[in-house]
């Protein structure tokens, strides 16, 4: 790949930010500093259903330090549902504190603002709540006959059906009607959710860890009635985010309200264990998978049917068949999701929504069929590879998933060391398996506006970028950074970036793996007006640089916008990033202990930015794969309907010692399609299908199918053996 600069794109550069996190001093939201700061704690429902009778908060106001403490009885009044029952929006309204209506054991019922963040939490324990208690409804098992089908599936159709199953299957010489679960997961960024909230008037400034600036803006407004231009938003870093920050959560309105009502600036934070209740989770999914295909491995029919939960209050279905709807070709196929309400909070977008729990039904199934045909389940993928989207006919803008699996087959010498018969290698008392999956990702390019602003002395040229982008851990910075050394023929040394302040220009924000094509666009857009502007002044048309552009038109400073869009093109064609996994696991014969041993894993995801950040992503979407396949799991105790599983020392998740040998191969790939710099989402794509590696692995070690997530080492010893 030819760049400008040694610093431009496609090089593996460190991260812009690095030294300002390894010293501490980049500063995230919670760390601002403020006179006469208050700090809030939140008050939890200890029931699942009912309706609050009675607070008192007596003993917690004689406290020491304590300002004030709310609920429903005192607090501001908000937009609320009012009733209504619809999906959730990443700006849309949280209410909080508006009835004494309870929906799920963990929500928010109050808050208690004190001098300091101890006195705040010791208060919040001394307040008694009388409740009128309800039966409620937390057994996913026992309410599957009350289903529904929902409007929408996050957003996509519920429902997509061409041909005819029944009749695909009937013809099928080999088929498989199979069902899977994947558990209740959990989001554990490593900065917990917070924000510190700032009155100036009828002004509020919001401190916030969110991944969408400026639909937290749209949230604040929308949610405290007021004009959106009374409203600020500062994110400067995001200590990750998954998909639970995509939505300004409930923590935030109290912060908000609580800092109005005590007339000076204030901090809340989520602790860890409120993470279980306050900010969503994955729901539990149940999928039931029916494959057909001929004697010679051609489908011939694919249904996927998911039934999942959500909560009393708001709609939310994870579309887990968006993958089987277009990943590969059938004449005929059914995929439906359904609904039931439970006494839970309400789940919410979490990495690849949809793909990461429907990729493991999908992949998993495919391996099934394989084994029943006889078949390498590599090559039964690529004999069903297809170049247009079977759900729209459109064309994919590019689509390397076979090179991707060739190209992995050959990294992890697949030929040499797969073998169809499970329990075939053995070392010691370890039993060796390898399993693969193919995996795709949605890659959306959203509109994206930056401004940069050039300023010369004397042959020395600097560059500052402003976005309202936020970097959640993923290397925006970087990448940023780097288009505009790379289109200002600039080196990386002398441009600034900001990011994460609602003043500066419009983004889409980070989440659904569209962030770095979008934000790398509007910022190259930007930096293109500059030169062009820049001709415009000088009177010239040659190829000159910044600087002597800047020369030439006796200019000192010049800023330019610039907003990049999808043209009516990008809607005519399906737009994916696609890879391939291949692994092998140890299995321990006696207690079943599931080792991972070597992954590889293969995208295909357009031009690659930054080579090392794009590598990161993908381990980091590996390592949740890891647990999501043999470790994570939330419980929930049925008496109360709260989470047993509360904190680390419960909810597992994998560490170093848990992932192996890690080999990341990038096909190269520039997809002008997508957008103009040829980039495509990866942040996603990463996690995608890992866990159906593993457990085809598993399978392929034991002889024993695990359909039921995680893959812990009492299913594996308890599961029949059956190949």
């Amino acid at each position: 790949m030819e760049t400008k600069t040694k610093t431009g794109i496609g090089n593996p550069i460190s991260r812009l930010e690095g030294n300002l996190k390894v010293m501490g001093k980049a500063k995230y939201s919670s760390e601002f500093s403020f006179e006469n700061l208050a700090f809030a704690q939140g008050i939890q429902s200890t029931i699942a259903s009912g309706r609050i009778t009675a607070i008192d908060t007596s003993e917690a106001e004689k406290q020491e330090g304590v300002l004030k403490i709310i609920t429903y009885q005192n607090a501001l009044e908000l937009k609320g549902y009012n009733g209504r029952f619809e999906s959730p929006s990443t700006k849309g309204i949280s209410p909080s504190l508006q009835t004494p209506e309870v929906h799920f054991y963990g929500e928010y019922i109050g808050v208690v603002v004190a001098e300091t963040f101890e006195q705040a939490r010791y208060a919040a324990n001394l307040i008694k709540v009388t409740y009128a208690e309800d039966q409620h409804q937390t057994n996913f098992e026992e309410h599957l006959d009350s289903t529904y089908k929902p409007d929408k599936a996050n957003g996509n159709p519920a429902d997509t059906s061409w041909g005819d199953l029944e009749a695909g299957l009937n013809q099928a010489a080999a088929k498989i009607d199979v069902t899977y679960n994947t558990p209740i997961e959990h989001h554990h960024p490593m900065e917990l959710h917070n924000i510190i909230a700032v009155w100036e008037g009828d002004n509020v400034t919001a401190y916030a860890s969110t991944q969408m600036v400026e639909n937290a803006v749209t949230t604040i407004a929308e949610t405290f009635q007021m004009p959106k231009e009374n409203v600020r938003v500062i994110t400067p870093y995001v200590g990750g985010g998954f998909g639970s920050k995509l939505q300004l959560r409930e923590h935030a309105t109290l912060g908000i309200m609580a800092a109005k009502m005590v007339d000076c600036p204030v901090q809340l934070t989520v602790t860890r264990h409120e993470m279980f209740t306050a900010i969503g989770f994955r729901q539990h999914n149940r999928q039931r998978m029916r494959l057909g295909a001929d004697q010679d491995g051609n489908l011939t029919a694919v249904g996927h049917d998911t039934t999942s939960h959500t909560s009393f209050t708001e709609e939310f279905q994870e579309t887990c068949g968006l993958m089987t709807r277009m990943l590969y070709k059938t004449p005929n196929s059914l995929v439906t999701h359904r609904l039931m309400k439970l006494n839970l909070p309400s789940p919410r977008w979490m990495r690849a929504p949809g793909e990461a729990p429907g990729s493991f039904a999908l992949e998993s199934a495919m391996d099934e069929l394989a084994h029943e045909l006889g078949m390498d389940p590599a090559e039964l993928r690529i004999q069903n590879d297809t170049q247009v989207d079977p759900s729209n006919d459109k064309p994919f803008s590019s689509r390397q998933l076979v090179e991707c699996i060739r190209i992995g087959a050959k990294k992890f010498d697949w030929k040499n060391k797969w073998n169809p018969k499970p329990g075939h290698t053995q070392k010691d008392n370890w039993m060796v398996g390898y399993g693969m999956s193919a995996s795709s990702r949605a890659a959306p390019y959203l509109k994206s506006s930056a401004e940069v602003t050039l300023k010369r002395d004397g042959d020395a040229v600097t560059a500052v970028l402003k976005t309202d982008a936020t970097d959640i851990g993923t290397g925006t910075y970087t990448i940023l950074g780097q288009t505009v050394a790379e289109t200002l023929n600039l080196d990386i040394k002398d441009v600034q970036v900001e990011l994460g302040d609602s003043k500066f220009p419009v983004s889409p924000g980070s989440g659904g793996s569209w962030g770095a094509a979008s934000f790398a666009n509007g910022t190259r857009e930007a930096c293109i007006n500059a030169i062009n502007n820049l001709k415009t002044l000088a009177s010239t048309d040659e190829d000159l640089t910044v600087a002597e552009l800047m020369k030439q038109a006796e200019l000192n400073e010049l800023t330019a916008t610039g907003t990049a869009a999808p043209t009516e093109e990008f809607d005519d064609y399906s737009v994916y990033s696609f890879g391939a996994n291949f692994c092998e696991v140890w299995v321990d014969k006696d207690t079943g202990m599931v080792r991972l041993e070597h992954f590889v894993n293969v995208a295909s995801a357009g031009k690659i930015l930054n080579p090392k950040t794009a590598y990161g992503q993908i381990i980091g979407g590996i390592t949740w794969g890891v647990g999501q396949a043999l470790t994570e799991h939330s419980e929930v105790e049925p008496n109360h309907g709260n989470f047993i599983t509360r904190s680390f020392a419960d909810y597992h998740v994998p560490v170093n010692l848990d992932l192996g040998k890690i080999d990341v191969v990038f096909v190269p790939e520039e997809d002008y399609i997508a957008n103009p710099m040829g980039v495509k989402g990866i942040g996603e794509l990463g996690i995608t299908s890992i866990a159906a590696a593993i457990g085809n692995a598993v399978f392929n070690a034991t002889g024993r199918r695990v359909r039921d997530l995680p893959i812990t080492p009492q299913k594996v010893i308890t599961t029949p053996v059956t190949a």
